[in-house]
Formats: C-alpha cells, sequence, structure tokens
C-alpha cells in the first residue's frame, strides 16, 4: 500500500509547496519513492497554476531541494479518496478541512507541528504574509522530518 501525503495551506504558493518539496526530498533520500506519495493543494484559487512563491524557491534553491513541476491546486473531494494524510499548516486550514465535504473519513488530518514534540511554534505562519521564509522552513523541515518519522512507525516502513 502506497502512503499518499497531501499538504494544505490557504493559497499553495508558500507553505504547503515548501511541505511538499521537503518532504519529498526526504522520502527520496530515505529510498521510500515507491511507498509514499506526495502532493500539495490549496482552499482559494487565487494562485491556481503558479509555481511557488519567489521567496519560497529562494530557500528551496538555498537547501538544493527541487520544486521541479509544482504548481498551485486546488483541493478536491477526491483528495480524501486519493491522500491517507491530509496535513494542514495551521488552526485556519484545520477549520476549512472540517467545513469541507470530504466525502470519506477514512483521512488522517493534521496540522503539521502536531507531530512536533514541544514545538515552539502551532501554526506555521504564512511568509507571504510574514516575509519569514526562514522561520517557516525550520519549522516545515522539523515537521516534515517528525511526520516521516509516525508514517514509518505507524505503518512500518
Amino acid at each position: 500500500m502506497v502512503m499518499c501525503v497531501l499538504f494544505i495551506c490557504l493559497g499553495n504558493i508558500c507553505r504547503s509547496p515548501m511541505a511538499e518539496a521537503i518532504f519529498r526530498d526526504l522520502v527520496k533520500r530515505e529510498n521510500l519513492s515507491d511507498k509514499i506519495e506526495v502532493d500539495s493543494a490549496c482552499f482559494s484559487p487565487w494562485h491556481v497554476g503558479e509555481m511557488p512563491h519567489k521567496g519560497t524557491m529562494n530557500m528551496l534553491d538555498r537547501q538544493r531541494i527541487s520544486y521541479e513541476g509544482m504548481k498551485a491546486r486546488q483541493l478536491h473531494t477526491r483528495d480524501f479518496h486519493d491522500f491517507y494524510y491530509t496535513i494542514a499548516m495551521d488552526d485556519q486550514n484545520i477549520e476549512a478541512l472540517q467545513a469541507f465535504d470530504r466525502g470519506s473519513d477514512n483521512v488522517t488530518v493534521a496540522k503539521l507541528m502536531d507531530f512536533v514534540d514541544e514545538a515552539e511554534a502551532v501554526n506555521v505562519p504564512d511568509p507571504y504574509f510574514t516575509g519569514n521564509f526562514d522561520y517557516t522552513y525550520d519549522l516545515v523541515s522539523k515537521g516534515c522530518h517528525e511526520l516521516l518519522n509516525d508514517i514509518r512507525n505507524k505503518h512500518n516502513i
């Protein structure tokens, strides 16, 4: 069984594509690409079809993490059938997910920082508004590492 992980944020140009790229890089480095698939999406239609934000691309370039082929897309009901994990960046995203007609309850819905013990923040702030891509990267990177550990432990991967 392939574990499919979907990262969610408001516009799918800053936080969720950053998480998708980092998590995909971790999965690749751990030789788990045949066991875990990764994607990202958004609630709003504002940036659909756009590449990640320049700040996200610059941060990923500095870390030598690929974002090739990534474009913003909107969340669809079918995603709740296709993805085992739907990982949100903040409380607002969780509220929107809870209100969304998911069509299925067989998906794990959580915030990324829920996977980090004693996390310094409960939400990943949106660098689109804060401008602080370094801080967002640090939080997302920690969350992605811990999420991968959680998936590996729960599913014996």
